[in-house]
């Protein structure tokens, strides 16, 4: 071919579907006739149906573009088969007479996907609850139950209960130590909606909390309707209550509390009076600290000075008393228990974060005792106190008296904690209940204590969770102020006066024994609380779908 044949102009209509110029691979070859498309541009989509395929239309004339919608070949006597995984999916038993804390941490232990359908139809106003509102209400009930001390497994639970609710199931809640936030998509296809608040102050104040747990209640109860005014309107009146107790009753049972604790480990009327002044002393000067807005590390600190100085004053007025009842008893109205509990049962849950967090917090607080302590203890070794670190072996068995001693140290310590006047009894039995197993097994049976510890304290969560499910309230009011008669006030003690005395090794060993005895209270009450749920009537998917990682991979 010449070059001037090579140049003789195409036809039309070729001249539509060749340019001479395109040198791509994609380029139409010469010759092949393509159809116009009508001034449309050509589908490319892989999702296109193919040429020729024929596929009946929608009767509307509309195409379902729903992800949710069956496909237009879907035939229900002739569908495809179902994918199911080699487990099967859990049969859930969402019934009315299980507490809500176990349905919803039983929704939230299985992935969305498998999730079953709301059992009720979603409780809703004309057109529904605008969903922004609905995640602030959830985030505002997930911060009173964090701050107040309760685990994140828990908040969780009941931030999924609320949203739930009100229809939207969808929704996944993540809980931090100082930050809550939850997301929630309506469909596969739209974009999803998440809100978040950060918790910057804590209290203790058990009533609130069960007020809250209450408002929770009520509203994963089918059979109640509660619109979102009518719960932010509780919520803004749980928040607005005073408490329950004035604070000449709180500095009364701080006091109270330190001389029921120096009677456990041997202490006499002398002193129980001389624990209760200092421990009395401390609590305003811990109240007064928090007035000038000094951080909580420095009010422990200033909390363990007065029983310590009094404690070391007695010994240098040459009293026949036992100084180190009166320093011990003064501990255990300071020692942080609660976080301690809650830290360790997060950790066991699989919150490692919020469990990290709350152990730190625990670490500061403790710092802060062992500097008060230790400064006071300097200074009476400086002045020519004789302080004994064996008189931990001389602690006499008084059965009668010391089971006494610790049903009124729990009655305190709940009237401390700002408990509902209907749970202190019950605190209170449980309370003695644990320090009777734990001296049957350590005084009696000549078990190590910390060994009698983990019962007792396993004791103690069986029936704080068996009591919390039946009134359907938060098991921390029945379990926290219970466990404080098993705190380890003497070791901690003892260990901060060997180290004043310059026998480190010896303090260090006490202190490890503190730290074992206090994890023993966590893991046990942790333990009782997952054997409560044995005699609870709960469908088969409560139980916890976690990772097998029984190999160290």
């Amino acid at each position: 071919m010449t070059e001037a044949e090579d140049r003789k102009p195409q036809s039309d209509e070729a001249k539509g579907t060749f340019d001479p110029e395109i040198t791509s691979e994609f380029a139409i070859p010469r010759g092949l006739a393509v159809p116009r498309g009508g001034g449309e541009s050509e589908t490319t989509s892989e999702f296109a149906v193919p040429v020729g395929l024929d596929v009946a239309q929608s009767a509307g004339g509309e195409s379902g573009g729903s992800a949710f919608s069956p496909p237009r070949t879907y035939s229900s006597r002739q569908a495809p088969p179902a994918f199911t995984p080699a487990e099967g999916f859990p049969v859930v038993s969402l019934t009315k007479d299980v507490p809500w804390q176990d349905r919803m941490r039983t929704m939230l232990r299985m992935p969305v996907a498998e999730r079953p359908a709301p059992e009720p139809p979603p409780k809703a106003e004309e057109g529904g609850p605008a969903v922004p509102r609905v995640l602030d209400l959830t985030l505002r009930i997930g911060e009173l139950l964090l701050a107040g001390g309760e685990g994140a497994e828990d908040v969780e639970a009941a931030m999924f209960a609320v949203c739930r609710s009100y229809g939207l199931d969808r929704c996944e809640p993540n809980v931090t130590f100082t930050l809550l936030s939850i997301s929630y998509q309506p469909s596969l296809v739209e974009d999803p909606v998440t809100a978040s608040r950060t918790v910057r102050r804590r209290g203790t104040d058990y009533t609130r909390l069960a007020a809250v747990f209450h408002l929770v209640d009520d509203l994963s109860d089918p059979e109640t309707h509660i619109s979102l005014e009518e719960a932010y309107r509780r919520l803004a009146e749980m928040r607005r209550n005073r408490h329950p107790y004035p604070t000449w009753v709180l500095t009364s049972a701080s006091g109270l509390l330190a001389g029921a604790a120096s009677v456990l480990v041997g202490g006499d009327l002398i002193v129980f009076m001389a624990a209760a002044i200092g421990a009395m002393l401390g609590d305003r000067l811990a109240w007064l600290c928090a007035g000038r807005g000094l951080p909580e590390f420095y009010q422990f600190l200033v909390a363990a000075m007065p029983p310590a100085a009094i404690g070391i004053a007695l010994t240098l007025g040459h009293v026949d008393v036992k100084a180190s009842a009166v320093i011990t008893g003064g501990l255990f109205a300071l020692l942080p228990g609660r976080a301690l509990v809650a830290g360790v049962q997060d950790g066991l849950t699989g919150f490692y974060i919020t469990a990290a967090a709350r152990l730190l917090e625990v670490m500061y607080f403790f710092v802060g005792i062992v500097v008060g302590v230790l400064v006071m203890l300097y200074l009476g070794v400086q002045l020519g106190a004789h302080l004994n670190p064996d008189a931990s072996l001389g602690i006499t068995k008084r059965p009668l008296w010391q089971i006494g001693a610790s049903m009124l140290l729990s009655l305190t310590f709940a009237v401390l904690l700002q408990q509902e006047r209907s749970t202190v009894l019950a605190v209170t039995l449980n309370g003695g209940v644990a320090w009777s197993v734990y001296g049957a097994m350590h005084y009696a049976g000549d078990i190590s204590p910390v060994a009698s510890t983990a019962v007792a304290a396993g004791v103690v969560g069986l029936f704080g969770q068996l009591l919390s499910r039946y009134r359907f309230a938060s098991a921390l009011p029945y379990t926290t102020a219970a466990i404080g008669p098993l705190l380890p006030g003497s070791a901690t003690y003892f260990g901060l006066l060997a180290i004043a005395q310059n026998e480190v090794d010896a303090g260090l060993v006490s202190l490890t024994k503190a730290a074992a005895l206090a994890m023993a209270i966590a893991i046990g009450v942790n333990l009782g609380s997952e054997i409560s749920r044995l005699f609870l009537r709960i469908g088969s998917a409560e139980k916890r779908r976690a990772a097998k990682r029984t190999r160290g991979f």
